[in-house]
């Protein structure tokens, strides 16, 4: 199984803000699962990091794969876009999340499901 981490995810591991979804890293860490993260998280998460954080969201996503954002990718996230832009307000940033878990076959793995209407989602 991939999981298709978000970048609230990551935020609230990094900053340890709830041993619920800790203990849920953690677990999920131990697993057979495979952890990626999109190159969107990557900018979102090191945009509002703190230097204090740095050490320990470098160790955060060395642990993770990168799952690449390539051109199917990105006409999925078009096709979205297209669809969900005007009716849920969907941004550039969760259509490529979203066009990343279906093109990793990956559980999307966020606190914002809102965020994400398509149907092809399925959340970890």
């Amino acid at each position: 199984m991939n999981v298709l981490v978000d970048s609230d995810i990551l935020i609230d591991v990094a900053r340890a803000r709830d041993q619920q979804l800790l203990d849920r890293w953690r677990q999920l860490e131990k697993g057979r699962s495979t952890v990626c993260y999109s190159p969107v998280t990557s900018a979102e998460v090191w945009a509002g990091a703190r230097s204090q954080e740095y050490p320990v969201i470098e160790g955060l996503f060395e642990g993770l794969t990168c799952a690449n954002i390539d051109e199917t990718t990105g006409r999925w996230a078009g096709d979205f876009l297209r669809q969900f832009a005007r009716s849920h307000g969907l941004k550039i940033a969760d259509a490529l999340m979203a066009a990343s878990a279906v093109r990793h076959r990956a559980l999307l793995w966020t606190g914002n499901h809102k965020h994400y209407p398509m149907r092809e989602i399925e959340f970890y």
